[in-house]
């Protein structure tokens, strides 16, 4: 039996006579059979996603640590632009990394003190950390550069000022809070529910 199936296997027909596997030459195969599926080839000419994109579209799925991973090789290709530490600081917040996120925020609005989206950002890692009051001014700073076009960036002033209110009268309120990204789109970071 054991003969049988190797002389099979050094037939002419090759691997062809264990099924669909491709057609000629030898186990790797020299031929293709027509309806056989095979991976496609690299064009060498291509250009390669941006990062960034890429962290953004990860983010939007609910892959955070891969996101991560693609705002790091950005960072690499780029080098730390206000833009990927946004990028950064908003993964390392979702992951629940308070503090790194915190740090990489502050120092893009430093970089791009201009950019609503970095101050809108920010305004979450505050919240999350129970510095209401900061957070508010974030958001107003973020809401006046942006001249009230963000819905998402109103929406979080708007709680974090009823948040604020609430906490001089001892009422805890549980708020849903938007991170913004430069271009289209938005995420939410949700309060987890213990």
């Amino acid at each position: 039996m054991t003969i049988t199936l190797l002389m099979a296997a050094c037939s002419s027909g090759g691997p062809s006579a264990f099924g669909d596997r491709p057609l000629g030459g030898g186990l790797f195969g020299g031929g293709v059979k027509k309806d056989a599926v095979y991976a496609p080839g690299l064009d060498p000419r291509g250009e390669a996603v941006d990062g960034l994109e890429v962290g953004h579209r990860l983010m939007e799925a609910g892959q955070h640590e891969l996101a991560l991973e693609a705002f790091t090789r950005a960072a690499g290709k780029r080098g730390l632009t206000a833009e990927v530490l946004v990028a950064l600081g908003s993964a390392n917040l979702a992951l629940g990394r308070l503090n790194q996120s915190e740090k990489l925020l502050r120092r893009s609005v430093k970089e791009e003190p201009d950019w609503p989206e970095g101050w809108n950002n920010l305004g979450v890692v505050l919240i999350e950390r129970g510095k209401t009051a900061e957070a508010a001014e974030m958001f107003r700073r973020a809401y006046a550069l942006d001249d009230g076009q963000s819905d998402s960036i109103r929406d979080n002033l708007r709680l974090a000022l009823a948040k604020q209110e609430n906490s001089l009268y001892g009422v805890e309120l549980e708020q849903e809070y938007k991170l913004v990204r430069r271009g289209r789109g938005s995420f939410l970071i949700r309060p987890t529910s213990g």
